[in-house]
């Protein structure tokens, strides 16, 4: 089942907790990609001077001032993508990163995007899950909603993955950032072999 629009529009701090155990889906010309999120990052538009829209909204981060349920991508370091998911009402400007996926579908297309057959390096990186699933500028703005992006819901791919219970979640500083990196809003599967380190 894809996740409703509604999924979205409430607490950034909660989705990131809740999207563990989703999957993030894309349909492409070569086939269906897909991956469990197993670790994400909360940015927060108030007193979180490292997420995009602190500073108010730009062509850059317009997406994130749209509705909540939007993809939001973004090139970084001038290397590669990431992957955000907009959340809470419009115009707050808040967005879930998405850091790691556990690869669950087309796992031959991502080991030939990112030039290696090791399944645990395929996704576990914002930018290793961008290559590794195909995801570039063309889709920044798009509904998750309704394809080719989709995030669906803990028993889309078998009975055998379950939502993480509250205490099978972790939570630690985010990473990879200069500014505001004591703020708690990292949030992991606990033990989880596919999270970025």
């Amino acid at each position: 089942m894809i996740l409703p629009a509604e999924f979205y529009d409430k607490k950034t701090v909660a989705v990131a907790r809740e999207l563990l155990g989703t999957f993030l889906a894309h349909e492409t010309p070569d086939g269906l990609i897909a991956g469990r999120i197993v670790e994400t990052e909360a940015y927060l538009f108030e007193n979180d001077p490292a997420c995009h829209a602190h500073r108010g909204k730009t062509k850059r981060n317009a997406v994130m001032f749209g509705p909540p349920g939007h993809a939001y991508i973004y090139f970084i370091y001038g290397m590669y993508y990431c992957f955000n998911v907009v959340t809470a009402p419009e115009d707050v400007g808040e967005a879930v990163l998405i850091r790691a996926l556990e690869p669950v579908a087309g796992i031959p297309l991502m080991q030939k995007r990112r030039e290696t057959e090791a399944a645990k390096s395929l996704c576990s990186g914002p930018g290793k899950l961008a290559q590794a699933l195909a995801l570039t500028p063309a889709l920044n703005g798009l509904p998750l909603t309704a394809g080719p992006l989709t995030i669906r819901s803990h028993e889309s791919f078998g009975s055998e993955y379950r939502k993480p219970s509250r205490s099978q979640i972790s939570v630690s500083t985010r990473i990879g950032i200069n500014v505001a990196a004591d703020l708690p809003l990292r949030f992991c599967i606990k033990g989880n072999g596919f999270a970025s380190r």
